[in-house]
């Protein structure tokens, strides 16, 4: 864990977020917090991610989300060497696709 980013206010948001039980309220709790590029950006590292869990190709991914090489690359080096965030979200959404 980076601990630039742990502190007070991190944690306040992060406790905030956990306090969200639907989509709805996520939509109406982001769109607050976010700008509509921002939020477009993190949902496009996250199906960049997906993506190349899936084994696509830079090419595709480049194609299909109209993300930069560096996006994916910088998105790669997070799913390679990071804190296996990414790997832990993916394995609780198919063990919920596989309970629902």
């Amino acid at each position: 864990m980076n601990k630039k980013i742990k502190t007070e206010a991190v944690d306040a948001l992060f406790d905030a977020i956990l306090c969200l039980q639907t989509r709805e309220d996520c939509y109406s709790f982001f769109e607050d917090l976010c700008t509509v590029n921002e939020l477009l950006s993190l949902s496009q590292r996250f199906e960049v991610a997906a993506m190349l869990k899936s084994h696509k190709t830079y090419l595709e991914i480049a194609e299909k989300t109209g993300a930069s090489t560096a996006t994916i690359s910088r998105v790669n080096r997070s799913l390679n060497y990071g804190n296996d965030g990414y790997e832990m979200v993916f394995s609780r959404m198919n063990s919920g696709e596989e309970n629902a």
